[in-house]
């Protein structure tokens, strides 16, 4: 995991917030999915004219919805073209301020921010737990700070883990890939696998049969665009870490939050503490 695997993940995701802007997403789909990881919010316990921030924003995707809750979002990404991106999907907006930089230097003055929220970017990094407590820093006291990080499927049978380890002998592959060749198979596989497989689950769930544990059920009701999406995401990144409840909790605790709640429903593991 040197630094330089690290800028190529850099590279690899702003390239993916280029070639998929998240713009095709109709409102339907983008709340559906932002419910997914915000659900866990207490939107009454954040200010009207709260100071936040999205470290990692990616293609501004969950910074569309949230800045409209707030008085100021900062967008912060270590990538060029990912922050392009979010300037396009945010256009429209006012209220947001863009800064390319990493965890290490985020460009923001410690217990200023009212709110901040990281979703799937710090498992792609060296220093999982320094990142958590940089983004931490950043907050007032009794601010929400709001994580999503790859779970290690402990809540998943033992079947569904070989599954998991199985695929990811497929993820080392595409993802040392070319990124034309990487984005190649991995529409191959949103196309053959997740949208058959997600859609086979919703056919179940309509049976009356409890999907929780079929393969990519947590599909059944997104666009194809985003399996297209996730896809790349999953196979194309070179970095990946995963944590278990318990070690996501103790990194939380150890970033100096508290009152610490977890999602139980997909995505696994995103939870929400407020600092100290």
């Amino acid at each position: 995991m040197s630094i330089d695997i690290e800028r190529e993940v850099i590279k690899d995701f702003g390239n993916e917030w280029e070639r998929f802007k998240q713009d095709e997403l109709t409102k339907e789909q983008l709340d559906y999915q932002f419910n997914w990881y915000f659900n866990i919010i207490d939107w009454e316990k954040i200010p009207k004219d709260a100071k936040c921030f999205d470290m990692g924003c990616g293609s501004g995707r969950w910074a569309k919805k949230v800045a409209k809750k707030v008085g100021e979002l900062t967008c912060i990404d270590a990538s060029d073209k990912a922050l392009e991106s979010a300037k396009y999907n945010l256009k429209d907006l006012d209220n947001c301020k863009f800064y390319k930089a990493s965890f290490e230097n985020i460009p923001l003055e410690d217990n200023s921010m009212d709110f901040g929220y990281s979703l799937g970017v710090l498992h792609h990094i060296k220093h999982t737990e320094k990142g958590i407590k940089e983004c931490v820093n950043k907050l007032k006291t009794g601010a929400p700070f709001l994580i999503y990080l790859y779970y290690s499927l402990d809540n998943k049978p033992f079947w569904y883990k070989l599954i998991w380890k199985f695929s990811n002998i497929f993820r080392y592959i595409i993802s040392n890939s070319p990124f034309k060749l990487k984005t190649f198979l991995s529409d191959i596989i949103a196309t053959f696998l997740y949208y058959p497989l997600a859609k086979f689950s919703l056919f179940l769930e309509g049976l009356g049969i409890n999907v929780k544990n079929f393969p990519l059920s947590a599909y059944r009701r997104t666009s194809f665009y985003s399996m297209r999406t996730d896809s790349l995401d999953r196979f194309g990144t070179k970095l990946e870490k995963r944590f278990s409840r318990g070690e996501i909790t103790k990194m939380l605790l150890d970033a100096n939050l508290e009152d610490i709640v977890f999602s139980d429903s997909h995505p696994y593991w995103c939870a929400v503490g407020y600092k100290r």
